[in-house]
């Protein structure tokens, strides 16, 4: 049977006079299907610190018009509250289904509350939004994406007027106010022609590509060395269906790259995804068609953007052996890092007080390079947002100046010109990055071996569990419970040393027993300090129904770092039982 809540919320759906008819006539098709009733009404999609994400479809518990409006007029009404709406509202989306008609709903919904929107003319790339937001110098930017999520699901992320997704206390404000919005006749809407007319629905056009791809092109240490290799270095690139196909291939040949293949059968936009299941370029079977293209051109080198082109997948062609080898975004983030920072010391561009941010599941190795070129380390919480927040900080503080920041789930960051991780950089900085070894006689492959012989072996994976329906928040939480209560001692053969619990703020060393309190924000996090160079982090996700699992070791050599990273994955999926 159907819980009783939801099946009056369905029934309330059905007779409202503000619901319009194909979403009811979408709701009448699961009439007598109860367990799809409480799926789509057991609860409101919840709005949290990333914003809103969830399947596409009728109810409160699904992405739709309605929901996307309750979320807009959330977000006015704390605008209005900060007298910000004069500032007015950039507004981006991807390729998703739906992605377009959210965007312009959630403008329509700012200029009914009298704030000014500018809302992108076609699809553009997270970054581009987060660029936006501070070159308009806006209150706030929305972007209507799901990222790498499945082709059923889209979202709603939350920019402030510093470029970089909401952190405290904005995010926790405008969930309040979000969730103060409990009924639709409580959201406005206006005609886009009314809006247009009173200035408050603005385009934005191509001529804003320009500035950003100016940006990008910055970044660039050694433009020289690109028309030089150009003729020898072959690169295959697939957007994914998304929205980076066109400022991807835009900068490469702005600096001079002249052999790059496109996978024809994902180049053009579509949210249906009809080539992949799952548009995310960690997941193998996405790879496919990339690869068969690129082992009939000899690609050197294999890229993808996820669908809003925030993140950078990456193959490299290993000469010795012929075979196309996978990077992981620690790997990938590395050769661009220890680039950047081997180059601007040698070019002495170096900036004074330099600064390398990363997340703390993000590779050990970073701390290794950075310490090797006299550039601080500063570790935040899982989230690219946290490293935004850095940059604002580095602004108005002064206490250093930002070169790079990158985390584990292949995001990183060239510059300051945006506030979130941008594939578009990545893509440019990788692709110099292989022309500059390319120059020396190696591939990728070869530099990041160069790095695992100077730096160590360092390693790192990531297992999760799904847990779908009304009890797998739950079961995340009693096994996150569990942990705390129940400290484990080690773990993949080594020793825990220390925990440290970023909900309670404290750090406990297991050997001494005494405790320090933890600055980071609190989140609902625990951190393992392992023996023997090792780490790992229990955490749940901020937008999929999952508990993820981050490790990683040092190892003597490839070989025995795979090993005791399987170890240590082993033992973390057995505390889930």
């Amino acid at each position: 049977m159907a819980d009783i809540n939801a099946t009056d919320e369905y029934r309330k759906w059905l007779s409202s006079d503000q619901i319009d008819d194909k979403t009811k006539e979408e709701l009448r098709s699961i009439e007598g299907n109860d367990e799809e009733i409480v799926d789509r009404f057991y609860k409101k999609l919840s709005f949290g610190t990333g914003g809103l994400r969830g399947v596409i479809g009728a109810g409160t518990n699904r992405m739709n018009i309605y929901t996307v409006r309750q979320a807009t007029q959330g977000l006015a009404n704390y605008i209005i509250s900060q007298k910000g709406q004069d500032k007015g509202v950039a507004i981006a989306h991807d390729s998703r289904l739906m992605s377009p008609e959210f965007a312009r709903e959630a403008a329509l919904c700012l200029n009914a509350n009298g704030i000014k929107t500018y809302l992108f003319e076609s699809l553009r790339p997270t970054p581009e939004l987060s660029f936006a937001v501070r070159e308009l110098h806006c209150i706030a930017g929305i972007v209507v994406t799901a990222s790498h999520n499945p082709r059923e699901y889209n979202g709603y992320k939350v920019y402030w007027e510093d470029g970089a997704q909401v952190t405290p206390p904005h995010d926790k404000n405008i969930m309040d106010e979000v969730a103060k919005v409990t009924d639709f006749s409580e959201t406005r809407t206006m005609d886009e022609d009314d809006a247009r007319a009173k200035d408050l629905f603005n385009v934005i056009g191509t001529d804003f590509d320009d500035k950003y791809i100016a940006e990008v092109k910055k970044q660039s240490i050694h433009p020289e060395i690109i028309p030089e290799m150009a003729k020898d270095m072959t690169i295959v690139y697939t957007p994914l269906h998304g929205t980076g196909n066109v400022p991807v291939r835009r900068v490469l040949s702005q600096l001079g790259f002249t052999k790059v293949y496109v996978e024809p059968q994902q180049k053009i936009p579509d949210g249906s995804f009809p080539t992949v299941s799952y548009p995310n370029p960690e997941d193998p079977k996405t790879w496919e068609l990339a690869l068969e293209l690129a082992k009939k051109v000899d690609a050197d080198l294999v890229l993808a953007t996820d669908p809003d082109a925030d993140r950078l997948g990456v193959y490299c062609k290993d000469t010795k052996s012929g075979k196309y080898v996978s990077f992981t975004g620690n790997m990938s983030g590395m050769l661009i890092a220890e680039y950047i920072l081997r180059e601007r010391t040698i070019t002495h561009t170096m900036p004074e007080n330099p600064a390398l941010i990363e997340t703390i599941v993000t590779t050990d190795m970073a701390k290794a390079i950075a310490s090797a070129y006299k550039v601080d380390l500063i570790e935040v919480l899982t989230g690219f947002k946290y490293i935004g927040e850095q940059i604002k900080l580095f602004d108005e503080t002064g206490s250093h100046n930002y070169v790079f920041g990158l985390e584990e789930s292949y995001g990183c960051l060239a510059g300051t010109y945006a506030r979130d991780k941008d594939s578009v950089v990545a893509v440019m900085m990788l692709c110099e990055v292989a022309a500059f070894y390319k120059k020396q006689g190696k591939t990728l492959w070869d530099a990041m071996m160069d790095l695992y012989e100077k730096y160590g072996y360092y390693k790192e994976g990531l297992t999760s569990v799904t847990l779908k329906g009304i009890d797998g928040a739950k079961q995340i939480q009693a096994i996150m419970d569990h942990l705390r209560n129940e400290p484990v001692k080690t773990l993949g053969g080594e020793k825990v040393l220390a925990v440290r619990d970023y909900e309670n703020s404290v750090r406990h060393d297991m050997e001494t027993g005494k405790t320090e309190e933890l600055t980071l924000p609190v989140s609902n996090v625990l951190y393992y300090e392992l023996s023997g160079n090792a780490w790992c982090c229990a955490r749940p996700s901020g937008t999929e129904p999952k508990i993820k699992f981050y490790c990683g070791v040092k190892g003597t050599s490839l070989d025995d770092a795979e090993d005791r990273l399987e170890k240590l994955k082993a033992d973390l999926l057995e505390m889930t039982k």
